[in-house]
């Protein structure tokens, strides 16, 4: 198993979504890692992940699910909502180029909208699947051989 492309797999995601014209425009750059105090009234916000163990014959692995999500304080989810289709269309619209490793798929997995009545913020969280192949870590073992 193997961790070691998590920073390389949200280095590509976020560049990915900040370089999108479309989530760009429609966020005004809102895209964060850590969400500033105070936040923008539509943001977009990349949360945490889920990583299992992938390795194969052909090396080492791990399968990363990924939150991105979508929060607002506007009234209704018409704005959020055109955001998050964005969002799901920059990620699945050509492979992810990582700084270490390699994306064999990424698929959007599932969404979900709801209120936060406590913090008056709604939110879609946008769930997606990265099975990642780490060849580093293989190029490491042969050098040694």
């Amino acid at each position: 198993m193997t961790y070691a492309m998590g920073e390389a797999l949200q280095t590509a995601v976020y560049q990915r979504l900040v370089s999108d014209p479309e989530v760009t425009d429609l966020t005004k750059g809102a895209v964060f890692d850590s969400v500033p105090d105070p936040a923008p009234d539509l943001f977009v916000a990349l949360g945490p992940e889920k990583v299992r163990n992938r390795s194969d014959n052909t090396g080492p692995g791990a399968s990363h699910e990924f939150r991105v999500s979508v929060v607002t304080r506007r009234q209704g989810y018409l704005a959020a909502k055109s955001v998050a289709a964005c969002i799901s269309d920059a990620m699945i619209k050509t492979t992810l180029t990582l700084s270490r490793g390699s994306v064999v798929f990424l698929r959007f997995v599932r969404a979900e909208a709801r209120r936060d009545e406590g913090e008056g913020t709604r939110r879609i969280d946008l769930w997606f699947q990265a099975r990642l192949a780490d060849h580093t870590t293989e190029q490491r073992i042969r050098n040694f051989e």
